[in-house]
């Protein structure tokens, strides 16, 4: 196969390819059988990877009677001890949100979410096809974007903490004298629309590839669309905690008082959407500042 097949990745990545890049995280789930009515929501709308953190109960028949055909899911479900190990491996991080928060981050609707996190696998994995040089049709996907989509408790949602973690909020358009959902029920409409988005997106991709012509048009570089892979969630994290000891090593922070310092900063670098390069970068910076 030639080089010129695998020019665009919208020609190797399917549907599937794009719904396999995308992680549902439960957050200390109370009720096994909303776990059970969630994996249901994600195989009906061809979403397969599941991790639940820190569940008060586990996984049980109630989940499997409630999964209906999604029991498969439960079965490869991955339980994971916190959030922070769960997002570890993601690039991208979402979290559904009934509401603004003390410390927002950008809010998106359910379609707006889904072109981000399509356009960032695209960019990913045009990356990753170029940085593989391996000449199969594989490649273009052999290295998938990893992006999380995080719910929270029954009766709480996610904390201003967890939260914290996401780079977008996503809020569904409900009533706003209520406009809380159960869990399974946020599951289900925001992969909904995930799966919608991702109908049309493969479709105008191919239609593109089709009349493709050699016209000359510019190219436009939009935020998280680097000529670098983009850092992972535990990159963030240990950049945060590198950046605020600094601070404090330097003065410029009280570590008996660091408020909604490390929170700050760790939505400076959601925004930024650092690469691997630029955190490689930073990472010396400081590596260099602190031994001064």
């Amino acid at each position: 196969m030639s080089n010129d097949s695998l020019s665009s990745t919208e020609q190797a990545l399917t549907v599937n390819d794009y719904l396999d890049c995308l992680q549902v995280i439960m957050v200390n789930t109370t009720l096994p059988a909303n776990i059970g009515s969630a994996a249901r929501a994600m195989h009906t709308m061809g979403l397969s990877r599941l991790t639940v953190v820190d569940p008060k109960l586990p996984i049980d028949e109630t989940s499997v009677s409630h999964a209906a055909g999604g029991s498969e899911l439960l079965s490869s479900a991955v339980i994971a001890h916190t959030l922070e190990s769960a997002i570890a491996g993601c690039q991208l991080a979402f979290a559904a949100s009934s509401r603004s928060r003390h410390m927002p981050r950008p809010v998106v609707t359910p379609t707006q979410a889904a072109k981000i996190m399509f356009d960032f696998i695209d960019t990913q994995s045009i990356l990753s096809a170029n940085d593989s040089n391996v000449n199969t049709s594989s490649s273009a996907v052999s290295s998938k974007p990893s992006i999380a989509i995080l719910f929270g408790r029954e009766d709480r949602g996610l904390t201003n903490e967890e939260l914290a973690y996401a780079d977008y909020h996503i809020q569904i358009d409900a009533n706003p004298a209520y406009p809380v959902l159960n869990v399974a029920s946020a599951v289900q409409v925001i992969a909904s629309f995930i799966f919608a988005y991702a109908q049309t997106h493969t479709h105008a991709a191919n239609s593109l590839d089709e009349n493709n012509d050699s016209q000359s048009t510019i190219k436009v570089n939009l935020r998280q669309q680097w000529d670098e892979p983009a850092i992972n969630q535990q990159q963030l994290q240990q950049l945060t905690q590198r950046t605020t000891d600094l601070m404090v090593q330097r003065g410029l922070a009280n570590s008996e008082h660091l408020k909604s310092l490390p929170s700050r900063l760790s939505r400076l670098g959601s925004r930024l959407q650092l690469d691997q390069k630029e955190y490689q970068l930073l990472s010396a910076l400081i590596a260099k500042l602190s031994k001064d």
